[in-house]
C-alpha cells in the first residue's frame, strides 16, 4: 500500500479547478488533479506542497482536507490511498506544465465528466463541488453521497 497527495487549485474568479493532463501511465494523456506519492521520511503538508511546485509551478499551502480516498481500485497500479488537499495559492500566479504533467488547464467545474479524468478524480471534484456550498465536509471512498 502507498500514499498519495493531491491538491484542489480553485480559481474562484474563472470558477475551475487547474488539472494536469499525464504524461506517463497509468493514464497518460488524460486529465488529472495534481498530486503525487509521498516520499519516505516526509509529511503529507509537505509533500503536498512540494507535488504541487514540481507539476504546476504554484506555491500552495493545505486550506483542508476535503478527504480520503482509499478504494484499493483507485490506481491500477496497487492501493494507493490519496489524501486530497484543499489549497490557498496566490491568483497572481500562472501555472506551469512540468515534471509528470504535459500540459494543464482550468476545468470549469461545470464540465466535470468521469470519462475525461484519471483516477477517481470525477468524484473527487464532485466532493469538492459539495464542499464549496459551504457544506465543508469531509469525504472518504465508501461515504453516501
Amino acid at each position: 500500500m502507498r500514499v498519495a497527495v493531491d491538491g484542489i487549485i480553485y480559481h474562484e474568479k474563472k470558477q475551475a479547478i487547474l488539472v494536469i493532463k499525464r504524461k506517463y501511465p497509468p493514464f497518460k494523456d488524460t486529465w488529472a488533479i495534481p498530486g503525487g506519492m509521498v516520499n519516505d521520511g516526509e509529511t503529507v503538508e509537505n509533500a503536498l506542497i512540494r507535488e504541487m511546485k514540481e507539476e504546476t509551478s504554484l506555491d500552495v499551502e493545505p486550506e483542508a482536507i476535503l478527504g480520503v480516498y482509499s478504494d484499493p481500485k483507485r490506481d491500477p497500479r496497487g492501493h494507493v490511498i490519496s489524501i486530497v488537499f484543499i489549497t490557498r495559492w496566490n491568483e497572481n500566479q500562472e501555472p506551469q506544465a512540468n515534471d509528470d504533467a504535459k500540459e494543464h488547464s482550468w476545468l470549469p467545474l461545470e464540465y466535470i465528466s468521469k470519462d475525461k479524468l484519471a483516477f477517481d478524480h470525477h468524484q473527487i471534484l464532485k466532493d469538492f463541488k459539495s464542499w464549496l456550498k459551504k457544506n465543508y465536509s469531509t469525504f472518504w471512498s465508501s461515504k453516501q453521497r
